[in-house]
Order: C-alpha cells, then structure tokens, then sequence
C-alpha cells in the first residue's frame, strides 16, 4: 500500500473540473489507486478545499471523504507549539509563509514519516525540511 499526502490544492482540483490541475491529479489518483493507495491529509485542508468549491462539488468532496476517499488526520491543541514553531521558521514577512495546511500536512509528514505528496505548491514544499533534514517528495 502506498501512502500519500494530499494537499488542499490538489483536493480541490480533484472536485473542479475546470481547476487547469483536475486532469492531472484525476489521472494520478487513478494510476496510483491501481497498485493500492491510502491518501492522508489533515482538516486544514479540507476546510481550505471545502471553502474554495462551490455547494455541488463541495458536498461531493465531503461525501467521498465520508466513504473513505482519504483519511482525515486531526491534531491536538498541545500540537500547536511545534506548528507555530515551523510556521514561524518556514514565513518569510512579505514574501512566502507557512500557512495551518501546510503546517498541517507538515506535522502529519513529522507524525507518520509519509514524505510523498501531492501539491500544487511546489516552491513551499520544495523548501520545507523536516527536522531530520528530509525533503518531501512532490506529485
């Protein structure tokens, strides 16, 4: 079984036909479903994806999750020190941050050891480093 981290991005994408990245993150979950995959993201992304999709998409969203499409990972409040920590260390004032999804999947990556990920942000995941010193590994 293969895992994989799911962005909010690419959760959206996977509900919007009309997202430029639908087609590439449908074909994805296809290719990689045929060999046994479990997706994982956290509940800051899929209230990102929730916010972004209009009504129809955004309950289809919410039903395949229900059916077990990915597994929703929460966290607890006494998480938020390390959070706050690495977004703190990952935003650059008035140029890149680190915002709650993706300090969310960063936590779950930290959690689990699972550095696979789909992503539209490339330059964010690119640059983050676990403290080990792993990179993730972008679908």
């Amino acid at each position: 079984m293969r895992n994989v981290l799911l962005d909010a991005g690419p959760l959206l994408a996977l509900f919007a036909p009309d997202d430029k990245h639908h087609a590439r993150f449908d074909g994805l979950l296809r290719d990689l479903g045929e060999h046994g995959l479990r997706l994982l993201t956290t509940w800051p992304c899929v209230v990102e994806a929730a916010y972004l999709l209009d009504p129809p998409q955004r309950f289809e969203m919410l039903r395949w999750i229900e059916l077990g499409g990915v597994q929703v990972y929460p966290f607890d409040p006494h998480h938020l020190g390390d959070i706050i920590e690495w977004m703190t260390r990952y935003t650059e004032p008035g140029k890149r941050e680190m915002d709650l999804a993706d300090a969310s999947l960063y936590w779950l990556a930290v959690e689990t050891g699972i550095l696979e990920i789909m992503t539209v942000d490339v330059a964010d995941f690119s640059r983050y480093r676990l403290p080990d010193g792993a990179g993730f590994t972008l679908l």
